[in-house]
């Protein structure tokens, strides 16, 4: 294997096996860059620094920070956070490109564990797009791997579109590469085409045929089309590979990624019939779900395996009966194997910081003292509109959370005139790079008055696509919780915001995205196109 395992005493709920004698498998998570590919799903700096740190703390082998190509900004982070790393290997993506490969290594070469990741589309109809033949290709692939090898010991490539490429040449590429040094071959279903038989197959097919196959760790990177993308990895390893790409939340283009929390979870609780173990501490899952929920706007669906809010929640009078006898009746796994646990203390406008800090932490959330700080004023605010605070009014004051160094537009006031007799009028009071402005706007009800209020005082193209509103529990004076989706110039942008006045919750929402809008303009540059991986030029 490339990288030694780090086995962790783990409490197994449903087997006594020793799972040091067991294969370990290496958790590669790709949500700072392969799940950041989702339209709308942009994070800041800071916060692909929270979440790297996260998920060097949870116990993720392999993070790979970003595409350093990209951009200046994604350069930044790639780099800061190989710096800031202590455990994990930090990776950086690069296309079958000397520059790529070049600008790849000086922004992972700081880590104590830097491993560069380069790949090229071997299919059919992706080797049509840089007009190469087969042996061009391989030519190709020879001189890239054998560079980056010469810059780094720890190389990862990938056959993108594996899945569609020809057996035969697959196997000679993949022979190629580990020859020229690569240490990890990723087989990637680039458009989650393949059926879990089929996943394993080609894993097995690999190991057979391959010379020098068994001195290298094969890799399986899935994404979720047809909605096997567990499946189909957890397939993979039973056939032989020893890696699983991933993301939390299955955050990804299209349908998304392997979720992380779910092949953790099947590994752990179906160790009877699967025998490999993970480093990761389970019980970090909640709470790191539910922050990459709320940096990325991506909210978690209801009824999404492991981390989703019915995971844990039974409503029939059987399972509610049966749960109560006993557990493991209806449960599997138990709520706090994930880092959720049950509790009974309400919450209220006399609540203090360290019963607040108690009950996230019960939710699932780990706060540093600043960010609890932040937190607490706003509960304080929101405790002051509402009699009791649900768990649900927490966990969506924490999904709505404020960066007040990075926002550049921040809501000052905000009061609507609205009714039957129009036209309903906003009069509004933003900070913007930290001069106040104001202004009064009309328009079709009081959301739409708040929303041209916003455009007046800050200029942009940008086209709302979605416009959402939730009540996150009941009765009237129940929070809103308000997602609205952008895009300009390709760019898509998503934003959240939760407030018990609907129409502050829009425009904190609208204001939301806005930000993000702004760093992807800074990201890119001004005359910059940000680069896509999936640029062949």
């Amino acid at each position: 294997m490339c990288c030694a395992p780090r086995i962790k005493a783990q409490n197994e709920r449903y087997t006594m096996t020793d799972t040091t004698k067991q294969d370990h498998v290496l958790i590669f998570d790709t949500t700072l860059r392969d799940g950041e590919q989702s339209p709308g799903a942009t994070m800041t700096h800071s916060e692909k620094l929270e979440i790297a740190g996260l998920l060097d703390e949870m116990g993720v082998d392999i993070i790979e920070a970003g595409f350093p190509i990209a951009s200046e900004g994604d350069f930044a982070a790639v780099s800061e956070i190989a710096r800031n790393a202590k455990t994990s290997v930090i990776c950086g993506l690069a296309r079958a490109q000397i520059g790529d490969i070049d600008r790849c290594w000086e922004a992972v070469k700081h880590a104590k564990r830097p491993r560069i990741h380069t790949f090229i589309g071997t299919s059919p109809l992706h080797r049509a797009i840089p007009n190469l033949d087969m042996d061009q290709m391989a030519e190709r692939i020879e001189q890239t791997v054998t560079h980056a090898r010469n810059l780094c010991d720890n190389v990862q490539w990938s056959p993108m579109d594996a899945t569609r490429t020809e057996e035969d040449y697959l196997c000679r590429v993949v022979e190629i590469a580990i020859k020229c040094g690569a240490t990890t071959i990723n087989i990637p279903d680039t458009v989650g085409y393949t059926a879990p038989r089929e996943s394993a197959a080609l894993i097995s097919m690999l190991l057979e045929r391959v010379p020098g196959a068994d001195t290298i760790t094969f890799a399986t990177h899935c994404h979720n089309d047809l909605g096997m993308a567990t499946a189909n990895s957890l397939a993979a390893v039973e056939a032989g590979a020893r890696q699983i790409e991933c993301t939390i939340n299955g955050l990804g283009e299209r349908a998304g990624n392997t979720a992380l929390e779910e092949v953790v979870m099947a590994l752990k609780v179906r160790n009877d019939i699967m025998p490999f173990h993970t480093g990761i501490d389970a019980t970090k899952i909640m709470n790191i779900s539910r922050r990459v929920a709320a940096v990325s706007g991506f909210p978690v669906q209801f009824n999404k395996a492991i981390v989703g809010k019915n995971a844990f929640a039974h409503e029939s009078g059987i399972h509610q009966d049966g749960m109560l006898k006993n557990a493991e009746t209806f449960e599997i796994m138990r709520p706090e194997d994930v880092g959720l646990t049950e509790t009974n203390i309400v919450m209220g406008k006399h609540s203090g910081r360290a019963a607040l800090r108690s009950k996230l932490e019960n939710l699932g959330f780990e706060l540093g003292d600043n960010q609890l700080k932040d937190v607490f004023v706003r509960f304080k605010e929101l405790a002051d509109r509402k009699k009791e605070i649900y768990d649900d009014d927490l966990i969506a004051l924490m999904r709505t959370a404020t960066d007040p160094e990075n926002d550049r537009i921040q809501l000052v006031s905000l009061r609507v005139v609205c009714g039957t007799d129009g036209p309903q009028q906003a009069d509004l009071v933003l900070n913007i790079d930290g001069v106040e402005e104001s202004t009064t706007q009309t328009g079709d009800g009081p959301v739409d008055a708040s929303f041209n209020a916003i455009k007046a005082l800050v200029a942009h193209s940008a086209r709302l696509q979605l416009y959402q509103v939730h009540a996150v529990t009941e009765g009237t004076d129940a929070q809103a919780t308000v997602s609205v989706r952008m895009e300009e110039d390709g760019r898509i942008v998503t934003g959240q915001s939760a407030d018990t006045d609907t129409v502050v919750a829009s425009a904190r929402a609208y204001i939301h995205a806005l930000n993000r809008l702004l760093v992807r303009r800074e990201k890119a540059g001004k005359d910059t196109r940000e680069i896509s991986y999936k640029d062949v030029g």
